[in-house]
């Protein structure tokens, strides 16, 4: 079982408020800009260290993928685009760090674009997700208006600007190059790799698209550092991950848990049987 001293999404079941100052005296936003002034390879290696995977499905090794961006820019810009489409059947974790955990993405969005030389992000929602959306940009705004992204973003010398875009509730739009089609506003349809988003992506630039969980658990890793997460859960499966259990279950719920958690133990311990 986790450990509560453990847990990234303190706020998980909406019980607390999810506003900013809330989310600051949950530890969100706590020496963003000393995270940022140890430098983009520092923060890299970090997380490669972290063991962290991708939480939207592929489980591709996220510090990895950041390292894909080009070091020095060609002159175009370099984009983070995050995938908040989240319209798998069953799938509703990301929605509930977007309506009760948000800072801890909006914060994760700034640091994890700094490390791949972006200056704008853009968080891609799902059509049906309307509520949702309201409250995530409820959100960005407070934290534009607290200095925290913007200009000078959190005191770090960082320029950072943040996009929420809502999308019209097509299913492939959830696939990383049908979702930059939808967003350039094209019909969503899937591209042809190569080119890869991280060479040819949003409008022809440099582009990483990662999920929401990957995004909002990374200021937690770094500030806690790689060997707590990487601690947690198997070798080459570290850390903790939001379990959706809906179904033929006593108590369907969202839980976060460590990576290689018996599904026996999910279901009886945390969905009552």
């Amino acid at each position: 079982m986790l450990e509560d001293k453990d847990r990234i999404f303190t706020n998980l079941y909406g019980l607390q408020d999810w506003r900013l100052k809330a989310a600051q005296s949950r530890g969100d936003w706590d020496g963003t800009a000393d995270i940022i002034a140890k430098g983009r390879d520092w923060i890299l290696d970090e997380m490669k260290k972290s063991g962290l995977r991708g939480r939207g499905g592929a489980g591709f090794p996220t510090g990895l993928k950041w390292s894909f961006m080009p070091k020095e820019s060609d002159g175009r810009p370099h984009y983070l685009v995050v995938n908040a489409d989240e319209s798998e059947p069953g799938t509703c974790k990301d929605r509930d760090i977007m309506r009760h955990d948000p800072q801890k993405l909006i914060e994760g969005c700034l640091i994890a674009s700094f490390a791949m030389g972006a200056h704008a992000c853009y968080i891609y929602v799902r059509g049906e997700f309307i509520r949702e959306r309201e409250q995530l940009q409820a959100a960005v705004d407070e934290a534009y208006e607290a200095g925290l992204i913007g200009k000078n973003a959190a005191g770090s010398g960082w320029d950072f600007d943040l996009y929420v875009h809502h999308g019209a509730g097509a299913y492939i739009c959830g696939e990383e190059t049908a979702l930059l089609e939808s967003l350039e506003g094209k019909k969503g349809m899937p591209r042809l790799k190569p080119p890869f988003p991280a060479n040819v992506g949003l409008y022809g630039a440099p582009t990483t698209v990662n999920n929401v969980e990957s995004i909002a658990v990374a200021p937690t890793i770094l500030r806690r550092g790689a060997s707590w997460f990487a601690g947690l859960g198997r070798p080459n499966n570290t850390g903790t991950k939001l379990f959706c259990i809906s179904g033929h279950v006593n108590k369907p719920c969202n839980v976060e848990e460590e990576m290689g958690v018996p599904l026996k133990e999910l279901l009886e311990k945390h969905a009552g049987g």
